[in-house]
């Protein structure tokens, strides 16, 4: 069986990458899954806590250095925490050319190199923040990925962005075929979060897959230069995220969603006094 494709956005800032990282360690740890994570932002820090803080080379620029001839899966792949296999699209020279191209150029190399395997079991395109450009939507406009996770959180930007993410899968849903699997509240610990999330989530025709606490051990790991799985597996925080993993495993509601429009969105989050 091929390996389940998933892509996870969500605003800048929210904590996608580090959700999509101890996401995947919690996937290899508790569930014995072989991950491959494809980092699709051009900071490319996707992948830095599965590889305890060590810098990746990207395919980006090896491509600038070497050509395509030259890149090859060993040079380019790194393995992580529990043999999760790593690698970083990087982007284009500060104030030249556009990241997004970067993306398309990576993941067809990696495809044309036999990279996502069928030992695999998941896949995961971490990608930059919002959909607002050709290149940064191509996983999910290509067919790349066949699923989309976004991080939120109770925050009137976060929920903006992530309407706006939908907008961009319902556009590209009947030509890719891909669908959503759920909203991930990464808490930010604001007022009546939950219950918000849980109207924003029905009111576009999806779920809340999974409510990820604030905890501090998160921020205790990543200064460790880990993931809270890697670093102490006891943690409740590492259950938290083995839970949001085993969600993801299970899951079975992939849909279309029906995005907001600005008056339903900023009508909804006035009721939690996100507006003025």
């Amino acid at each position: 069986m091929p390996p389940r494709k998933i892509a996870f956005y969500g605003k800048g800032g929210i904590g996608k990458s580090t959700t999509q990282q101890n996401t995947a360690a919690a996937m290899a740890h508790f569930h014995d899954k072989k991950i491959f994570i494809h980092g699709c932002d051009p900071k490319a820090d996707c992948t830095r806590l599965v590889l305890g803080g060590k810098p990746q080379e990207t395919l980006m620029d090896l491509l600038r250095e070497k050509g395509a001839e030259k890149i090859t899966n060993d040079a380019v792949i790194k393995t992580g925490f529990h043999g999760i296999q790593c690698v970083e699209s990087g982007g284009p020279e500060p104030g030249v050319g556009c990241a997004g191209r970067g993306i398309i150029t990576a993941i067809d190399l990696m495809e044309n190199n036999g990279a996502y395997s069928d030992d695999l079991d998941f896949i995961f395109f971490d990608v930059l923040g919002d959909v607002v450009c050709g290149g940064f939507a191509m996983p999910i406009r290509d067919g790349k990925a066949q699923e989309v996770y976004i991080v939120a959180s109770g925050e009137m930007m976060a929920i903006y962005a992530a309407n706006n993410i939908c907008r961009g899968l319902l556009k590209y849903a009947k030509q890719s075929g891909v669908r959503l699997g759920g909203i991930i509240c990464n808490s930010r610990k604001v007022d009546r979060e939950q219950e918000l999330m849980d109207e924003f989530t029905s009111a576009i025709g999806t779920q809340m897959i999974h409510f990820v606490p604030r905890d501090n051990v998160v921020q205790r790991a990543e200064f460790n230069k880990k993931t809270v799985v890697d670093y102490d597996a006891d943690e409740n925080q590492a259950h938290e995220y083995g839970e949001l993993a085993r969600k993801i495993i299970e899951n079975e509601m992939f849909v279309i969603p029906k995005p907001l429009n600005m008056d339903e969105l900023e009508a909804m989050v006035a009721k939690y006094g996100l507006v003025d």
